[in-house]
């Protein structure tokens, strides 16, 4: 199989297994508990985004990982991270919650566009080193889990305009 092939497979791969742990393992536990509490775990979860600092150190990537990319991809997790735990603080008050929707808006856009940084910059996934695992193990467990916090974001926010809006008589 050809390296790029294989590549998107195992990405693939990811992304179908933490969707199916995340569907029968996390979700049935998360949609029941308020909102602040539903997010602490997919926080910590988030708080270890630090992990892509590793994109700048050599020998842990190839010296040939085009700059670009490894630059956006390392400081955006590391801006996730820290707003990760900076929302994480700040629950459950309401700061914590439009912390929590910066964090969520800000990190799923940076794992996107380090999908798209990847392809622009002509990544080979060899250039990647042992952080290999990362855009196929940790990165679609982290889309799936900013899913999640999406839906929490909205479920609890359209709960909470019901509870709030006048009930006929």
């Amino acid at each position: 199989m050809l390296p790029q092939l294989s590549f998107f497979v195992s990405i693939a791969f990811g992304f179908i297994a933490w969707g199916i742990v995340a569907k029968r393992y996390i979700w049935p536990k998360l949609r029941v508990l308020p909102r602040s509490e539903a997010l602490q775990p997919l926080l910590i979860l988030h708080s270890f985004r630090f992990i892509g600092l590793a994109f700048l150190v050599p020998g842990v990537v190839s010296a040939d990982l085009p700059s670009a990319f490894a630059h956006s991809a390392a400081y955006g997790d590391f801006i996730a991270a820290a707003l990760a735990l900076l929302s994480l603080a700040s629950l459950p008050r309401g700061a914590g919650v439009a912390i929590a929707w910066i964090f969520n808006i800000w990190g799923a856009a940076d794992l996107l566009d380090a999908f798209y940084q990847a392809n622009a910059t002509g990544l080979v996934p060899g250039q990647l080193g042992v952080a290999y695992f990362i855009p196929t193990v940790v990165v679609p467990l982290l889309l799936i889990t900013h899913g999640l916090a999406f839906r929490i974001l909205l479920q609890h926010q359209s709960e909470s305009a019901m509870r709030e809006s006048p009930r006929p008589a």
